[in-house]
């Protein structure tokens, strides 16, 4: 009886132990822009409900107000019960704090997520909303801008939509985010060669300044491209461990070792990330600038 009553406390004690949230890396400035991004996440998994636990646990220090969702928000069922056990019960911290999810389609959600109204998508395959600081949403009238896409279809009435919204966006900080990666060093897919020829242009054009992904069940962030930078956010509630090719042309830094998330900070021309894994550790961070001499630079600046 005592053995299992040891063994039941260091089981909590463990589980106390990984939710405590580790160093902040980011400034955490009053009225900045602070967001959150992860993709892949909809399993039911515990896992995912860890993630969900560690997100809370980093909320509270670092007051992020939404979360991208870069698709396959939903594995298999997708009933009206499974949006319960697969989103609604791992973030329930989160979304009582008043936290909003911004999703965008991945390969395995079906259509009618567009519908439900916790993913914020309007009813749309493709949306866009803009964050100042104190309100997100598609209303707000100044801010960063955020693009999400159905990377699954790329007809051309999304592409003209896109560049429409980005011939729009002015000087403001430009952001795109889907599930297929223009770029990634993961062996299950890697590049998705078909979205980057279409899309590629359009960012260059426009002068997107980040773009964010899933589908590769792994964190990498990519060596700027044509001025441009990636993320790849593909282990919010699955994983592929060891997936990564190294080493890897495309590769800044890279982790498939773990679940994870990653923490967003828009502060003037400057862009904190602070990328953090299922048990608190930071796994990646740093800042990207944005004027002339980020451009000369092309690299994330290390913290």
């Amino acid at each position: 009886m005592r053995a299992r009553a040891a063994a039941s406390l260091l089981v909590v004690l463990c589980a106390v132990s990984s939710l405590a949230a580790q160093d902040l890396k980011l400034p955490n400035k009053e009225g900045t822009v602070k967001f959150a991004l992860f993709g892949d996440t909809g399993s039911g998994s515990r896992a995912q409900s860890e993630v969900g636990a560690q997100m809370e646990a980093f909320r509270k220090k670092f007051p992020f107000t939404f979360v991208l969702m870069a698709g396959d928000n939903m594995y298999g069922s997708q009933r009206a019960q499974d949006f319960v056990t697969k989103f609604e019960k791992p973030y329930e911290a989160l979304l009582s704090a008043g936290v909003k999810f911004f999703a965008a389609i991945g390969n395995h959600d079906e259509s009618l997520q567009v519908n439900y109204k916790l993913f914020n998508m309007g009813g749309q395959r493709y949306h866009a909303f803009r964050a100042d600081g104190k309100e997100v949403g598609p209303d707000v009238g100044k801010g960063p801008r955020f693009y999400a896409l159905d990377s699954n279809y790329m007809d051309k009435s999304q592409l003209d939509w896109i560049e429409k919204q980005l011939a729009a966006g002015g000087d403001d900080w430009k952001i795109c985010y889907f599930h297929h990666p223009l770029y990634s060093s993961a062996r299950k897919h890697g590049s998705a060669l078909d979205q980057r020829k279409v899309l590629e242009p359009l960012f260059i054009q426009y002068k997107v300044d980040v773009v964010f992904a899933g589908h590769e069940h792994v964190y990498e962030r990519v060596k700027p491209q044509q001025g441009i930078h990636y993320f790849v956010s593909g282990s919010g509630g699955t994983l592929r461990k060891g997936d990564l090719r190294r080493p890897s042309q495309y590769t800044q830094v890279g982790f498939d070792q773990d679940y994870h998330f990653v923490l967003f900070e828009i502060d003037g021309d400057e862009l904190h990330f602070q990328a953090v894994s299922r048990t608190g550790s930071t796994i990646d961070s740093g800042t990207i600038k944005r004027g002339a001499a980020a451009a000369a630079k092309e690299e994330a600046v290390k913290k």
